[in-house]
């Protein structure tokens, strides 16, 4: 079901990728699995529930673990660089990517970027403030997101001035639904990262974030996730937001203005 030209599928990424008109987005927005989860490759082979759970609770959505976080470095960054040639192409020229990274991956991620055919533009913390802290060492208080260009950005691009910081809290394990779910508040201000009233695609939707956000916010978007827990609860979020729902705890409204067209 499309809400304004927003909709989420369950399918597998690459498949449909490869089956989509080239050019047809503005942009890719996205939080693809990082396969870190600490620093040696024991840590990377815990189970999805084992690296994101931050206590003894066991939510529902720690049963459906994601694929795709337990693989090496070298096997990480050649898997990131596929799907991010079949964006590019699906991607307008002059199009952008705002991609989600930890700190451990984010050499990888800058050389499969450009491996993939974009142009590296620059870094954009995202500050999580609730960090745990560690002890006699600095905080991993922030997580980044790379951004980059589908070939030359003009200067005349129909977007916002932009933060080069974006703060805000992660849902809380007792809120979320699905182990890495990024705030709506961060991705409300991301998604304008995207030329105004462009079309987003997000390949790795997860709890439909991107895609909820780029909604309350103007855009048209598609989100693909590949499992079927997943895609079903974002689809149930999206569709929760469209009518004016609360989501975790808060009224969510769209923009004055934004939804006049028709669904």
């Amino acid at each position: 079901m499309t809400f304004g030209g927003c909709e989420i599928i369950q399918a597998d990424c690459i498949d449909v990728l490869e089956q989509l008109e080239p050019g047809s987005f503005d942009a890719l927005i996205t939080d693809p699995p990082y396969s870190s989860g600490g620093q040696y490759r024991g840590d990377r082979m815990q189970t999805v529930a084992e690296k994101y759970s931050q206590s003894s609770a066991r939510a529902e959505y720690l049963k459906h673990a994601f694929q795709g976080d337990n693989m090496d470095q070298r096997a990480w960054t050649s898997w990131t660089a596929h799907w991010l040639t079949l964006c590019r192409n699906v991607v307008k020229p002059g199009g952008v990517a705002a991609i989600f990274i930890d700190w451990r991956q984010l050499a990888a991620l800058y050389d499969a970027i450009q491996w993939g055919g974009w142009i590296m533009r620059g870094v954009i913390p995202w500050d999580k403030k609730n960090c745990r802290p560690q002890p006699n060492r600095p905080k991993q208080q922030c997580e980044f997101i790379l951004w980059a260009s589908n070939g030359p950005l003009s200067v005349k691009r129909d977007a916002p001035y932009m933060p080069g910081l974006l703060s805000g809290l992660p849902p809380s394990a007792q809120t979320r639904t699905h182990q890495t779910e990024k705030p709506l508040e961060v991705m409300r201000q991301l998604v304008h990262i995207c030329e105004n009233g462009g079309r987003i695609i997000d390949p790795f939707a997860g709890s439909g974030t991107t895609i909820c956000a780029a909604y309350l916010e103007g855009f048209t978007g598609l989100g693909i996730e590949r499992d079927e827990y997943h895609a079903k609860t974002a689809q149930e979020r999206l569709a929760k937001i469209a009518g004016g729902g609360v989501i975790h705890g808060l009224e969510i409204r769209s923009l004055e203005g934004c939804h006049q067209r028709a669904a």
